[in-house]
């Protein structure tokens, strides 16, 4: 794709082909007038999330929005649809007590500021359709990729979480659990720290199930963030985190009720996708060790629960 024409098309001069900032997706760093901006893709229906992103604004948490600018913003090109946020200063999230707390807090707002139903037309999360077939496979990868890059796992063991979570799928999805209008994709590599957190990447905004945001936030919040702590939250970390989300937010009796099987539901929707996708996360150090983590915490998850001790 000629992301030179991408840049030009929000009323930018580029010379030449802009470097993407982010591995995995085009997401570019440009100037105009001393002032700095982030284009980057989104979603292929871009009106209900900056629908969205306009309701999190009016609510005072701290988000970006689309910038205004002559042109329109979002625009499709080619295939895809482009964005243009400002961009934000701030520093790494690093795991500090406080920065736990603050983050607990700013998702508690995220989610005490959705509405109950989906007004914001957010695609809507319906993935409960998992085969033990697909496990087999993953579980394949899964040891090709750990063995050839001698990571430590207890392979058997994750195979019987993710069968398990497959027995489990349709009770979930007839348990009409609250949901949500959020990021879902709430980590540290997503926000940055002015010093309270401000989301920088919302672009996966959905309407999920509560206690599934939660469980992702719990499993990947450290995700491919080079200056947080390369593991899984640990029970203590967790609980500052809690301190902070549940200022916010009270959840339902059903949603702790559930709340193992929606950690080990994530697990084989989010996590297994992750560990299997891309052998090259294999070869990160910091990576073998987080994905060495999530399969501890999984396996002895009951630790991690959704009250304050």
């Amino acid at each position: 794709m000629d992301f030179q024409k991408v840049v030009q098309s929000f009323g930018f001069t580029c010379d030449e082909a802009p470097i993407s900032i982010y591995p995995f997706s085009p997401v570019f760093h440009v100037k105009l007038c001393e002032q700095q901006f982030i284009i980057k893709c989104t979603q292929t229906n871009p009106t209900s999330l900056v629908h969205y992103l306009n309701m999190l604004k009016q609510h005072n948490i701290k988000v970006v929005t689309p910038v205004p600018l002559d042109v329109p913003n979002p625009q499709k090109i080619g295939d895809n649809t482009f964005i243009v946020y400002p961009f934000i200063e701030g520093t790494s999230y690093q795991g500090t007590d406080e920065q736990l707390i603050a983050v607990g807090e700013h998702l508690g707002k995220i989610h005490a500021a959705s509405p109950p139903t989906n007004v914001c037309e957010l695609p809507v999360y319906d993935v409960y359709d998992f085969y033990n077939h697909e496990v087999e496979d993953a579980i394949d990868v899964l040891s090709e990729y750990s063995q050839a890059n001698q990571v430590m796992l207890d392979i058997q063991q994750v195979k019987q979480l993710w069968l398990a979570a497959i027995k489990n799928q349709e009770a979930l999805q007839l348990l009409k659990l609250p949901h949500v209008a959020t990021p879902h994709d709430y980590k540290a590599t997503n926000i940055v720290m002015t010093p309270t957190p401000f989301l920088i990447d919302p672009d996966n905004a959905s309407f999920v199930p509560r206690i599934f945001d939660l469980a992702l936030t719990l499993l990947l919040f450290h995700n491919e963030q080079s200056q947080a702590p390369h593991h899984v939250f640990t029970v203590q970390e967790w609980q500052l985190f809690l301190t902070g989300y549940s200022k916010y937010i009270k959840l339902t009796q059903v949603e702790i009720e559930w709340w193992e099987a929606a950690k080990q539901h994530v697990f084989l929707d989010d996590v297994m996708w992750l560990m299997t996708a891309n052998e090259e996360d294999w070869r990160n150090p910091a990576q073998q060790t987080l994905f060495q983590s999530i399969v501890q915490v999984m396996t002895h998850s009951e630790a991690y629960q959704l009250f304050l001790r």
